[in-house]
């Protein structure tokens, strides 16, 4: 039901970046381009334009895809905007009350991979968090791949629809929730297994998302109390890429 799912991929140093500063790259991923458009601009207008000493640069300059979201940020400048060059690139400026927030004329986008998923199975909630803690940050190494959910880490893991209510497109999956398994018929979960958390990865492609995955499962499996790791089909719902655990290794 979210209209995206974003998160920073990895830390820019000084020396890749237009301005000279240091920088993250963001990925924005959507079900499409329209929804991509409609997000850059949104939350880059209210959640970068609005935060102190932010600048936006084009990530993807040779993707094939383009979008003018810099050129479109700029009415905000309620006709006071101007044009700049940056290392070669087309920038707006917007004067704010700081100073001027920098936006290029353009941002990329590209087709990708979202939804690559893992389960971890602890047997405490302690267990199972400080694996999903360091299966995230052994993601973070991956250069194209986001763990878009707060923290990295998905708490509330939820199957597609509903087995009671018509009206809900996603709801509890309660065959990985440990409090009740011993109310649910066909329970996924082990006796010794009191907490699970999935850890959801994006990526610019399928290998990437692949290897990401891989390195999280490496990682989670090292600490102490793991039982198990598995993941979310979903019935082949969410998408034609199907990216089997074991295949990984």
């Amino acid at each position: 039901m979210c209209p995206a799912e974003a998160g920073i991929e990895r830390f820019a140093s000084p020396s890749e970046t237009p301005d000279g500063r240091p920088g993250v790259y963001i990925q924005i991923c959507t079900f499409g381009y329209k929804a991509l458009e409609e997000q850059l601009l949104e939350r880059i207008g209210q959640c970068v334009l609005t935060a102190p000493t932010t600048a936006v640069f084009n990530g993807l300059p040779d993707a094939e895809k383009q979008f003018n979201i810099g050129f479109k940020l700029k009415f905000f400048a309620d006709g006071m905007e101007s044009k700049t060059e940056i290392a070669g690139r087309e920038i707006f400026k917007i004067p704010i009350m700081e100073g001027d927030f920098l936006a290029e004329k353009n941002l990329g986008g590209r087709a990708g991979v979202a939804g690559g998923n893992f389960f971890i199975f602890g047997d405490s909630q302690m267990s199972a968090l400080t694996a999903a803690e360091a299966a995230v940050d052994a993601i973070a190494e991956i250069e194209g791949a986001i763990t878009p959910f707060p923290g990295g880490i998905v708490a509330s893991g939820s199957k597609s629809g509903s087995n009671n209510y018509s009206f809900m497109k996603a709801t509890a999956n309660e065959k990985f929730c440990p409090s009740i398994k011993d109310k649910v018929e066909n329970t996924a979960l082990p006796a010794d297994v009191n907490a699970v958390y999935e850890i959801v990865v994006n990526g610019l492609d399928e290998e990437i998302v692949k290897k990401a995955m891989k390195i999280g499962i490496k990682t989670a499996v090292t600490v102490p109390g793991i039982k198990k790791i598995s993941a979310g089909n979903y019935g082949g719902k969410l998408g034609k890429y199907h990216i089997k655990l074991h295949e990984l290794f």
